[in-house]
């Protein structure tokens, strides 16, 4: 028989330790979230579903963007021991200047429809983090207002070919006089993708407010609040517009997009040139002699056209095309600070995170964006101790192979 006893106070205050109480809603939430995939179930319950559906969404049956999280999940790790890893190097050199992590936020648009604190939020973050923040033509912040919310981040703009030369012209002028580094031509949307989800919840640019719309802000009413009182949601680089994405992206862009035109933004452009879209190992090489300092592979997170290659699978043929010639990058599917770590093994130069942010900033604006970085930064330290490695630079293909 085991014998009974009291507890004495002293053994119970060890047991009973509550955990504190967070009086801010918002850091409340956000103190739940250990994964990205947490933050994306947050999200989930604070946006109105036609806008978390264009986040979290992709092109027609959404096979590209599954395949490319398959390849992922695929990765097998091979760690080695005895390494001594108790400080580890997360830094980064990304065309000639390093970053605090091997990953950039990539530009997105729409962003304030997300969350009203939109790129101004992300653009704060990158600069306390030291990482490149990558800004959206289609941004619902302008080019400017982001530079003085931010002017020691490092800052991109990507740009759309517009059938209006004239207008990227501009673009492209307050962006380098702004002090942008960096411009990602964005070559794998000449027409828009038939993202199914946007077609069934009738999603407008800025949301318009339907009876289903209403029903679905009222069960989101603080989203509905923050929109209709702060700045209207806008483009801007844009004057005007209302309708759908697709209407949008088919007007607007230019479809007759060429090496000439690839020629024109070389020539227009002063600073750094990424190729944003590339899918096969061939247009790697080539955009390279047109002279790109860097390609990004990437399907557009599967947002274009389904069944596109995986940006992960095409990493070993174009790093051998390119032939160190330019830098590869890689976006898509990744949602892990491990995923991260398996494209560097794997030789990318870095990776560029879109859905992952979003999904914080609409689970609590640019607190949630800082959750993310936090939640990766941890997931790559914690990945590269147990690999067993000290720095991004002793990574090998080896450490990660596809299964």
């Amino acid at each position: 028989m085991v014998k009974r006893r009291l507890p004495k106070p002293s053994e119970l205050r060890e047991i009973l330790r509550p955990k504190p109480i967070k009086l801010n809603p918002t850091e409340r939430r956000l103190a739940n979230a250990h994964t990205i995939a947490d933050l994306r179930t947050i999200a989930r319950k604070r946006t109105p579903r036609a806008v978390f559906d264009y986040t979290d969404g992709a092109a027609e049956l959404e096979d590209s963007l599954r395949r490319a999280r398959q390849a992922f999940r695929g990765i097998e790790f091979h760690p080695n021991v005895l390494r001594g890893v108790e400080n580890v190097d997360t830094s980064k050199e990304i065309l000639g200047k390093r970053s605090a992590l091997p990953f950039a936020f990539a530009p997105t648009g729409f962003t304030r429809m997300m969350h009203h604190e939109g790129e101004r939020a992300v653009a704060s973050v990158a600069q306390r983090e030291n990482i490149p923040y990558a800004l959206s033509t289609m941004g619902t912040t302008s080019i400017e207002d982001v530079a003085k919310t931010a002017p020691d981040a490092r800052k991109w703009f990507q740009l759309y070919v517009w059938r209006d030369r004239g207008a990227g012209q501009e673009l492209m002028r307050r962006a380098h006089e702004a002090g942008y580094d960096t411009l990602m031509l964005t070559v794998d949307t000449p027409v828009a993708g038939a993202r199914m989800r946007d077609v069934r919840n009738g999603l407008t640019i800025p949301p318009t407010l339907t009876l289903r719309t209403f029903l679905d802000g009222a069960t989101h009413p603080s989203w509905w609040m923050n929109l209709l009182t702060t700045e209207p949601l806008n483009f801007a680089s844009l004057s005007s517009f209302g309708g759908t994405v697709a209407e949008l992206i088919n007007k607007l862009f230019d479809p007759t997009l060429d090496y000439d035109t690839l020629t024109w933004v070389r020539e227009s452009w002063p600073g750094k040139l990424v190729v944003k879209g590339i899918q096969n190992p061939d247009d790697a090489r080539d955009v390279v002699k047109y002279g790109a300092d860097a390609v990004l592979l990437s399907n557009h997170g599967g947002r274009q056209l389904d069944r596109a290659p995986t940006p992960l699978e095409l990493l070993t043929s174009t790093l051998d095309s390119v032939n160190g010639d330019a830098e590869v990058w890689l976006d898509t599917g990744i949602l892990s600070g491990g995923d991260i770590v398996a494209a560097i093994a794997r030789g990318a130069d870095a990776c560029l995170i879109g859905r992952a942010y979003l999904y914080g900033l609409m689970a609590g604006g640019e607190r949630g964006v800082q959750r993310c970085v936090d939640i990766l930064r941890a997931e790559i330290i914690r990945t590269m101790q147990l690999l067993g490695v000290r720095s991004l630079a002793d990574l090998r293909p080896t450490h990660a192979t596809l299964r």
